[in-house]
């Protein structure tokens, strides 16, 4: 085992263009090259997955860049994979980076005769041969307590912050930060400290999963530019309802930031024909190239975070310093100016 290792990264396919940024942001950092690892993660005519490592690995430091977005199984079985791929050709740490958690709203059994499936893909990881776990606004934070390994828990909110202060410039004191359920108020709170702003929540009733009945606001938004924020959007039926109310409230705009944006099914026609002005979200999945023509949805970056959490990491520096806006104002250096 060399004395000094450099930390190595492989991906799998599950979203390569945010790989290969991270790669680039840490060859800035390092001021020296740092490439994805040579491998090939491939399917058989069966579908089944194949993993081949083209480089030696023994003994090094290895950081696995792979979401378990959709197609979630087809992802999470390529994480696995390539995990034991890399313990059995004697890598010294593996690392999963996750930037999206698959199966993290699947935390507790809300109804008799449910599985806990976050716990169950936990088991899974650790017992693949990860030995610790980075990833972005779990779901839910007891996700972290599923792990008997570390795990490092990121957060969108700094960067958010970052963006919204460069976008709302001499408005800030007209915002109001929402939260789109009484669920993600701890969220929506940290954000809106993070720019010294009010907090207003939209209320939402159920008749049955999937259709929310009835909407309320609380909190006085009349004359405010709204920003809704949250850590998932997936068919965004309740976000685009959301917005609705919040306009027939008084809300002069309504914006949303929202971490992962899952955008399955008719997700994007709703958000480009609702009355958000604009919905952002990080690259922690692929987007497609409907989300990326999307008139309104705009992609904030999260390169820069990753590849410093990854170099803290495997410099056994403080992680937790990225929770802070002022620090990643200079990993975000030309993209975001505060005043």
């Amino acid at each position: 085992m060399p004395a000094v290792t450099e930390p190595k990264l492989i991906a799998g396919n599950a979203n390569l263009s945010l790989a290969k940024s991270i790669a680039r942001r840490m060859s800035m950092h390092r001021g020296m090259s740092v490439n994805l690892v040579d491998a090939r993660v491939e399917r058989f005519n069966d579908q089944e997955i194949f993993v081949e490592v083209f480089e030696n690995v023994r003994g090094e430091d290895m950081y696995v860049i792979q979401p378990t977005s959709n197609p979630a199984n087809d992802n999470l079985m390529e994480l696995l994979i390539m995990t034991d791929a890399l313990r059995r050709s004697s890598a010294s740490r593996i690392t999963a980076v996750i930037p999206y958690f698959g199966y993290a709203r699947q935390d507790r059994r809300a109804k008799a005769r449910t599985p806990i499936t976050a716990k169950l893909v936990a088991n899974m990881i650790a017992e693949a041969g990860v030995d610790r776990v980075l990833t972005l606004d779990l779901h839910a934070a007891q996700i972290q307590g599923f792990f008997d390994i570390p795990v490092d828990n990121l957060y969108a909110s700094p960067v958010f912050a970052l963006d919204i202060e460069h976008q709302f410039r001499g408005q800030m004191n007209d915002l109001m930060v929402v939260s789109p359920d009484v669920g993600g108020v701890a969220r929506a709170r940290e954000l809106a400290k993070r720019i010294n702003a009010p907090l207003a929540i939209v209320d939402k009733r159920r008749e049955k999963a999937g259709e929310v009945a009835e909407m309320t606001v609380i909190g006085d938004v009349k004359g405010r530019k709204c920003i809704i924020v949250d850590d998932i959007c997936d068919t965004a039926g309740t976000l685009c309802k959301a917005a609705e109310t919040l306009i027939e409230a008084g809300a002069v705009e309504v914006h949303s930031y929202i971490t992962h944006g899952v955008l399955s099914g008719p997700a994007v026609e709703r958000v480009t024909n609702s009355v958000m002005k604009s919905l952002v979200i990080t690259d922690s999945i692929e987007a497609t190239e409907k989300v990326k023509s999307a008139k309104n949805i705009r992609i904030v970056p999260t390169a820069p975070m990753f590849a410093q959490a990854i170099l803290n990491i495997w410099g056994g520096m403080s992680v937790s310093s990225l929770f802070e806006t002022d620090t990643l104002v200079p990993i975000y250096e030309g993209l975001y100016q505060r005043s």
